[in-house]
């Protein structure tokens, strides 16, 4: 009696070997994995790699702060100047709000992201820990801001040599310049991805960061403004500089290079407020990163 089709298609099946095989490569390791890390989240900062909508408002502040530097130079050149209108600090000072809409906007884009989409729990599946997580955003961001700051320094200086001004001075405040850049980088950029790791919600850090940030340099400005200069009062004032990371860069650089002018000069108050404003400035960085792994360790 013949088999029902059913039975016989069942006795001819056939085990195919479509050669899956084990991998025998290198193993690269946490080091390999935490530098991939670093870089995309260093792209991810300026939009690379990503949508073109994401990279509209980082190209646009890139821009935003290149422009007036060539501008700077070009209008120098041609006026024959000897030495640029505007110090290599000062630029950078008048820059703090464009700068901190880009942390502001950009910090959520590398914490807050992975805490909504509920990602970060992969990243720890691999051989990364929690530490080599938050040391390659946190590097990131670091490096993001200080390209952001360096870029338009370095267009000033080449522009200025190119224009014929004296080297020596140039080259010592392009250094003071670089200096305030990597504090500017460190201080404020501590503080603002502590604000950003604690929501998932993009919207909630970019105006809790953004807040904090104007909210605190504005109550600075006021009470040095409201100062009477000349006085002891105006030295008194400079202490409210401490509430706001960028002020209280802005007053170190400015006191320890003897830099700035004008009665809404910026400063710490002599040598005992050089030594505050760098303890504040350290506790800030330290501070932060120690909070930034307490968050992950409950992720």
């Amino acid at each position: 009696m013949p088999l029902p089709p059913e039975s016989r298609s069942a006795d001819t099946g056939v085990i195919h070997d479509i050669g899956y095989r084990g991998y025998t490569g290198p193993r690269l390791g946490r080091s390999y994995a935490t530098r991939a890390l670093f870089t995309q989240s260093l792209r991810a900062a300026y939009g690379l790699g990503r949508s073109g909508k994401s990279k509209v408002l980082p190209m646009l502040v890139l821009g935003a702060v290149t422009v007036p530097a060539l501008i700077t130079v070009a209008i120098s050149v041609v006026m024959k100047r000897p030495e640029l209108p505007v110090d290599y600090t000062g630029y950078l000072s008048m820059l703090s709000l464009v700068v901190s809409v880009f942390l502001a906007s950009q910090a959520p884009v590398l914490f807050s992201r992975d805490l909504r989409h509920q990602t970060v729990p992969l990243y720890f599946s691999r051989p990364i820990t929690r530490a080599d997580y938050v040391r390659a955003k946190f590097g990131a961001m670091v490096c993001a801001q200080l390209l952001l700051m360096a870029a338009p320094l370095l267009v000033l200086y080449v522009g200025a040599l190119l224009g014929g001004m004296d080297f020596a001075h140039n080259t010592g405040h392009v250094l003071y310049g670089l200096t305030a850049a990597v504090l500017y980088a460190l201080v404020p950029t501590s503080v603002a991805v502590v604000i950003a790791a604690a929501t998932p919600r993009r919207g909630f850090g970019v105006a809790a960061i953004m807040g904090y940030l104007t909210v605190s340099a504005a109550l600075g400005a006021a009470a040095v403004g409201m100062s009477n200069p000349g006085t002891a009062g105006s030295d008194t004032a400079q202490w409210t500089s401490l509430i706001s990371p960028t002020d209280l860069v802005e007053s170190l650089v400015n006191e320890l290079f003897g830099l700035g002018g004008g009665l809404d000069r910026r400063h710490a108050p002599g040598g005992l407020g050089v030594l505050v404003f760098a303890l504040v400035a350290a506790a800030m960085v330290a501070g932060s990163y120690r909070l930034l792994l307490r968050r992950y360790r409950r992720v």
